[in-house]
């Protein structure tokens, strides 16, 4: 196989092949366009934080990062750099940086290109704190360009394609997954400080459970069994809580093979936790600490807005049951144990679809269907079906109805939790049920007995209270994004063909 011609790819075009060939003149010249260490000692957040005194003190400074909009006037230039931090101001001048150094710079240097920047802290005579360089080096040829500033990186697709672009071109952007992350560390900090343990489990399953979803299939060639990707740490989690580690939880990444939307994506992260001793009731008390906790942690509030609506985290979540709602939203009475010809009598024209076999399944419907959208403001829902929700166990009193609920919050479900079925015959049983709904279809339950499960259950199991929180959507809400794949930093997307390569190309070199 021989190697391809330089440049291979389908999307180069006459501007990159250029910058190609200044990083060759570089190479020819005897200069190194990729050297291998620049130290940075200051960023440029750190600078601008306290100019006065660094501009008294006249202390060398060093920077490394993007030069941007370069504005050259012959002998001397002015650029912004840009770390991971934000702007400051670079002066370079003929005479002030070695000869050298200048003329790779004039000559060389693009916007965009990477550099790192040595010198000390001025005022302009417009007053802007600005680096004098007395010495810049090239650090990292970029050979593609940079959005161009005014036209900016705006294709909703491209960005998330090009996540790394996305970062450069729209700092709020890169303000979002800080936040995620600032999200992220909170509740981290918060349940380490309230008694819980981080663990973490398999993310290969020989069993898929935890969750009602559609797996991702996998092989494991040396013990050439089938595996799962896991749609949930459940049932590994609750084996330790068997094991005496009754206050755990994971923040992991669960991966689920169903469609992609704003809301959905099919590798997200999870916040999933257990508490011994504890029931749904108990944990829906501690889901508003957790939110508070990460809000105030990641925000310094717990005011935010989501799609034009304000949310307010001091106040306390309503709780309603998954019935009621349907009755508010829709004027339906309605209640789990009723029979299918009467949920269909008294929901009229609702459109319940002819293939619906269950009672059940008709108020699942009604919900998901008409009302979920509904619930903008956060609201707890409790009392589901047990029919689909195969690990809680049942209200006192209500067998059919499990001691569950979901947090909804801009009408997005944010959170699922119950009080943990610990009864192993009971579990059998369920699980058996599960096994029956997707010999009939249902791709979405699970096809095999966890028999191990069972046993740990038989060794006993404290009452427990669970509980899963999308981070993901948590962080939608939070940072304001509109859709799913603005909080991931790189959501699956369809690969694009090398003629739809071409075309962007051709287009990138067109933009002004």
């Amino acid at each position: 196989m021989t190697t391809p011609e330089f440049p291979f790819l389908p999307d180069h075009n006459e501007l990159i092949r250029n910058r190609y060939a200044k990083a060759d003149a570089l190479r020819a010249a005897g200069q190194n366009p990729y050297p291998a260490l620049f130290e940075a000692n200051d960023t440029a957040a750190a600078i601008l934080a306290e100019p006065e005194a660094l501009i008294e003190n006249a202390r060398p400074l060093s920077v490394l990062g993007r030069a941007m909009t370069i504005r050259s006037f012959g002998k001397t230039a002015f650029f912004h750099l840009r770390d991971r931090s934000g702007l400051v101001q670079v002066y370079v001048k003929k005479g002030l940086v070695p000869e050298e150094d200048f003329e790779v710079f004039r000559e060389h240097v693009d916007g965009g290109d990477l550099v790192g920047v040595t010198g000390k802290l001025f005022r302009t005579k417009t007053g802007e704190a600005t680096i004098e360089a007395s010495s810049i080096r090239l650090c990292s040829k970029s050979v593609r360009q940079l959005p161009e500033k005014w036209h900016g990186f705006k294709d909703v697709e491209l960005r998330y394609r090009q996540r790394y672009v996305d970062l450069i071109a729209n700092p709020d952007v890169a303000e979002v997954f800080r936040k995620r992350s600032r999200i992220v560390s909170a509740m981290r900090r918060f349940l380490d400080d309230t008694g819980f343990m981080e663990v973490e489990t398999p993310m290969m399953h020989p069993i898929f459970g935890g969750a009602s979803a559609r797996p991702f299939h996998t092989h494991h060639n040396t013990l050439d069994m089938p595996l799962y990707m896991r749609i949930a740490p459940e049932l590994y989690l609750k084996r330790l809580v068997v094991g005496g580690l009754d206050r755990v939880y994971e923040i992991n990444r669960n991966f689920r093979n169903e469609g992609i939307s704003v809301r959905h994506n099919p590798e997200f992260t999870m916040l999933e936790l257990y508490a011994g001793g504890w029931n749904a009731s108990r944990m829906m008390d501690f889901v508003e600490e957790i939110i508070r906790a990460t809000a105030r942690g990641a925000l310094s509030s717990l005011e935010c807005e989501h799609n034009g609506v304000g949310y307010d985290f001091a106040k306390p979540i309503e709780r309603v049951r998954y019935v009621d709602v349907i009755g508010r939203v829709l004027g339906v009475d309605v209640d789990w144990g009723m029979s299918l010809e009467d949920i269909r009598a008294r929901a009229g024209d609702r459109g319940i679809p002819s293939d619906v076999k269950s009672a059940d399944d008709a108020i699942i419907f009604l919900f998901e269907e008409h009302c979920e959208g509904a619930l903008v403001q956060p609201t707890f829902v409790t009392e589901f079906a047990k029919s689909v929700s195969p690990l809680a166990k049942s209200v006192d009193g209500r067998p059919e109805v499990a001691d569950r609920f979901e947090l909804y919050i801009g009408g997005m479900e944010i959170a699922n939790g119950y009080s943990e079925l610990n009864d192993p015959r009971e579990q059998y049983q369920r699980f058996a049920e599960q096994v029956g709904r997707r010999a009939q279809g249902d791709l979405e339950a699970t096809g095999e007995i966890d028999e191990d499960y069972v046993r740990a259950l038989e060794y006993g199991m404290v009452p427990t209270a669970g509980l899963g929180v999308g981070i993901d959507r948590l962080t939608m809400i939070l940072t304001g994004a509109a859709s799913i794949r603005d909080v991931i930093l790189f959501p699956l997307l369809r690969p694009l063909k090398n003629e739809e390569l071409a075309e962007q190309a051709r287009l990138e070199q067109e933009t002004p």
